[in-house]
């Protein structure tokens, strides 16, 4: 049975993608040599589930999941902004843009989680916490390393860079090559604008 990497997530607007570029463009100048793998800002989606390895055979159930969520959901807006890291700006592994979300976006990627683990896939043991990866520190990284990424960290401010309005979720194939991560959108269904017509 054939299977791919899948994952749900929500579009940015090409104009975010631009200054998410333009941060790590910067962030890359600041820490030349640093061993960090940057993620290409074309490839960066705000990610609501990871589902990781997915049957052929799941799809069609998955796709009905995310149709009746999303149209149990209300379109909304969320803001992006601010710089940070997972663990910890001291114990830097992943580098992060904030992610600004009304409880509606809680709310669906909630549904979604809950769903998906009763099909089978593993629930997310860490709270959902909304962010765009960046970058992620190599594991090799020496302590200098880590303490010049964190002092960059406390130092370089990222602030407001754009607003979009949320009007869809989508399925995602994630194909890993040697040159990094090929997505491909396999579905999208979209958030039911109930409140637009009252």
């Amino acid at each position: 049975m054939s299977v791919i990497r899948a994952f749900i997530a929500i579009d940015l607007t090409p104009e975010i993608q631009n200054k998410l570029d333009e941060v790590i463009v910067a962030l890359k100048q600041h820490l030349k040599d640093a061993p960090v793998r940057w993620v290409p800002a074309s490839n960066i989606h705000l990610t609501l589930k990871f589902l990781g390895d997915v049957s052929m055979g799941n799809l069609e159930t998955l796709k009905s999941i995310l149709s009746a969520q999303a149209s149990a959901s209300r379109p909304f807006e969320v803001s992006v902004g601010n710089l940070g890291a997972f663990p910890s700006a001291t114990r830097p592994r992943v580098l992060w843009v904030g992610v600004n979300a009304p409880p509606e976006m809680g709310a669906l990627q909630y549904a979604i989680e809950k769903e998906t683990t009763r099909l089978g896939y593993a629930r997310e043991e860490r709270e959902f916490s909304p962010h765009l990866t960046l970058g992620r520190v190599a594991r090799n990284a020496t302590a200098g390393d880590t303490r010049r990424i964190g002092h960059l960290l406390s130092t370089y401010k990222v602030g407001f860079l754009g607003a979009t309005r949320v009007n869809a979720v989508h399925l995602y194939r994630s194909d890993l090559r040697p040159d990094g991560a090929v997505y491909t959108r396999i579905f999208s269904a979209a958030l039911e604008a109930q409140s637009e017509a009252r």
